[in-house]
């Protein structure tokens, strides 16, 4: 029966125990005898212990009678294997019972405890048995088989390795309970043998499998296709563990690259052990996020390798992944983040050009949950709904997606994806179109930007531009001086003081300059540029008219200047155009032709954008900016305290040179502060006309008065402003006029 114990099963002590009387249950061969319930009459209270155990003796002679007729199979088995039992004699029970007593031990009444010492040495004596076995590595031993190695990689050579590697990988943990039959306890052992193993063990890998790289194709040789992968994928699995481990557990920025160099070789062998692949991918995920610079490019081409050659395994959660981390990277924007930002935000888009499929399902959920985050805020209109959108992390991703549609364009399954996100733009342009959130109108306006030139849709970024002419007033004196020059690429918003302070217009006109050229340059091979350019014109004419700041209108001016020309030669252009408008293939065609050919603001923006990236290169490494440099400035000649006391000593001497000793207490020499330069280029005087003096905000009336006081004073100084003008009145004179260190 099932659930029942076996009569077998039954132990003589249990026997004497059970205790049952004649109204106890029935107990079947099968099953035990069931105590619950069962009354037994203790008959020996207040008898001595020897009349106690004989009553006892006496009782259990009479529940074996009465078994007999109770069960009388039960009574053939004990008849059968215990006639001791059955030939019970209650006379010599007493005397067993005390001569036994004496036999066995006796606890004693009080345990004492183990010490301290003897409880450390306990597991101490267990861990020896293991750690006594292994193989101290040597410097001899770590030779010999580097020497081996490289004469035939064997099996047995490669194990020893392995386990050698793991056993001073075990040692980073602080742990030595690891089973391995060799160990390591110099630290100039473990630095050996991990060099050793990083330079050589991929090169033993490939000849021992007999592995060659495909060079022709570029086509990746998975290890899984050599006949001797299944004997030697033990240790194989063993090392790459411990590699994942070693690079867990370093700190240091050159070991942890050596370390990753030596894994994005190793990515044929990952690929093969899925087990091993994905710690490793998440140990990559880490240092292309929080390493070093170094780091993160070397984890970036080993995650790029791993999901280039297994993408439906390992694209689409390392995509989220990255985006994550890009995500938490970009919570705060300072000049020395800014850097590492613009590196993720390329490597991710060059992890989403891998597949366009599953980067249209990223890009539609992730651009949906900003376009959640600007409704939310648009209709709520509460401070935290605001700042749900007008943080660092919202413009960097709205910045991301724009580089992403703009790189992989054009492409077919993401360019749906185009308008939705312009439209996520411009609504957070609109949400709070203060003056405090100028700086992230910039960012926006230049993202546009970016999506409009690479995609070529049009969208009208201008309107958002010209709107702070109207708002700001030019034309008021700063309530405070500012040193330093407001940084707008790492802004997003000002405060109040930033809005008083002289150093905030002269930074609005720097970025309206800069935003409204670049979205001119790309236009400015269109049919329809002067229509185009119309409204802005206007604007800024009235602007010129209305602003009495000089620096101000000469900026504005140029780049007045700039479009009108490239809208003459458009017009003209386009007068001797044999189709119609409504011949769309021609009209690509035609501009097609227009910007092959060069426009004149194509031309300066090519001229203008090397001298804005030095500017910024100059403006990062914290030196003088642009407009700075190459200025030429004077230098007198210095009279000696003992000039007179020399010429009535050596009067003789000094009778010739009299007049040349005149000519020097009185001559100007012009020193540029770079050295010899040469004669200026007319396109650089060009450019650096509407930007030289944007740091000076005096008005025009100020500046005269200032001329006309230089004027009364000789000799006068050539100062910037004076160099640029003879360069645009002639050309002769600044080519004639060398700026050297040598006219002494």
């Amino acid at each position: 029966m099932a659930g029942k114990r076996k009569l077998e099963d039954l132990s003589l002590d249990d026997f004497l125990r059970s205790g049952w009387d004649s109204n106890d249950e029935e107990v079947t061969a099968d099953e035990p005898p069931k105590q619950n319930g069962l009354k037994i009459k203790d008959e020996t209270k207040g008898l001595n212990k020897d009349d106690a155990k004989h009553c006892k003796a006496s009782q259990h002679k009479e529940q074996l009678s009465r078994l007999k007729n109770k069960d009388p199979e039960f009574y053939k088995f004990l008849q059968e294997n215990d006639q001791k039992l059955l030939n019970f004699d209650d006379t010599d029970s007493s005397e067993d019972e005390d001569e036994d007593e004496d036999k066995y031990h006796k606890l004693p009444s009080m345990l004492e405890e183990a010490s301290d010492e003897e409880k450390e040495e306990a597991p101490k004596d267990s861990k020896k048995s293991k750690t006594d076995d292994a193989k101290k590595v040597t410097e001899k031993m770590i030779k010999d088989w580097k020497a081996s190695l490289k004469k035939e990689p064997t099996l047995r050579l490669v194990r020893d390795i392995t386990q050698a590697f793991k056993a001073a990988v075990a040692t980073t943990k602080g742990e030595g309970e690891t089973q391995c039959r060799y160990k390591v306890d110099d630290s100039s052992v473990f630095n050996s043998l991990v060099l050793f193993c990083i330079r050589d063990i991929y090169s033993a890998f490939q000849r021992m499998l007999n592995l060659k790289a495909d060079t022709h194709q570029k086509r990746l040789v998975l290890p899984h296709s050599s006949k001797k992968w299944q004997k030697t994928q033990i240790d194989i699995k063993m090392y790459l563990n411990g590699v994942i481990q070693l690079l867990s557990c370093l700190t240091e920025p050159t070991v942890i690259s050596a370390v990753l160099r030596h894994a994005n070789q190793l990515v044929p062998y990952f690929l093969c052990l899925p087990k091993q692949c994905r710690p490793l991918v998440k140990q990559l995920l880490k240092q292309w996020s929080t390493g070093e610079e170094t780091s993160r490019v070397l984890a970036f081409l080993a995650l790029n390798n791993i999901c280039r050659h297994k993408q439906e395994t390992y694209l689409a959660p390392n995509l989220k992944q990255m985006y994550i981390a890009y995500v938490q990277n970009c919570k705060f924007t300072s000049p020395n983040a800014l850097p590492m930002i613009n590196f993720m935000q390329r490597t991710l888009t060059e992890m989403y050009a891998l597949d366009t499929q599953a980067t249209y399902q990223h890009a539609f959920v992730y651009i949906r949950q900003l376009a959640i985050h600007l409704r939310n805020a648009m209709t709520m209109k509460k401070k935290e709904t605001y700042q749900s959108v007008y943080n660092w992390q919202y413009i960097h991703c709205l910045c991301l997606w724009c580089h992403v549609l703009s790189t992989l364009h054009p492409s077919d399954v993401l360019h749906p994806l185009i308008y939705p996100l312009c439209q996520v733009i411009i609504g957070t342009i609109k949400l709070v179109p203060t003056a405090r959130y100028y700086p992230l109108r910039m960012h926006c306006c230049r993202a546009l930007t970016l999506l409009s030139s690479s995609t070529n849709t049009f969208v009208p970024v201008l309107p958002f531009l010209i709107e702070i002419f109207q708002q700001v007033d030019f034309n008021k004196k700063p309530g405070r001086m500012s040193k330093k020059p407001i940084n707008f690429a790492v802004i997003l918003k000002l405060n109040k003081i930033n809005l008083m302070e002289k150093a905030y217009k002269d930074g609005l006109i720097d970025q309206l300059y800069d935003l409204m050229l670049e979205y001119f340059h790309t236009q400015a091979s269109s049919i329809g540029f002067p229509e185009l350019a119309l409204p802005t014109v206007l604007q800024l004419k009235a602007f010129l008219k209305e602003c009495k700041v000089a620096n101000y209108c000469k900026a504005v001016r140029q780049l007045l200047e700039k479009v009108q020309e490239n809208s003459n030669h458009i017009t003209a252009r386009r007068q001797n155009a044999p189709f119609g408008v409504a011949d769309a293939s021609a009209v690509v065609a035609w501009e097609k032709a227009i910007e092959k050919e060069g426009t004149p603001l194509s031309k300066y923006f090519s001229q203008w954008k090397k001298l804005r990236e030095k500017e910024i290169q100059l403006e990062i490494s914290g030196k003088e900016r642009m407009e700075d440099l190459n200025l030429p400035v004077i230098k007198r000649k210095k009279i000696h305290e003992k000039k007179a006391e020399d010429k009535k000593e050596f009067k003789g001497l000094f009778e010739s040179d009299s007049d040349d000793d005149d000519e020097e207490d009185t001559g100007l020499k012009i020193k540029d502060k770079k050295g010899s330069q040469g004669s200026l280029d007319d396109a650089d005087d060009e450019v650096l006309e509407g930007r030289s003096d944007m740091s000076d905000g005096d008005s025009e009336e100020e500046e005269d008065d200032e001329e006309d006081e230089k004027a009364s004073k000789a000799p006068q100084p050539l100062s910037s402003s004076a160099l640029i003008e003879l360069a645009e009145g002639d050309d002769d004179v600044v080519e004639d006029l060398e700026l050297s260190d040598d006219d002494d």
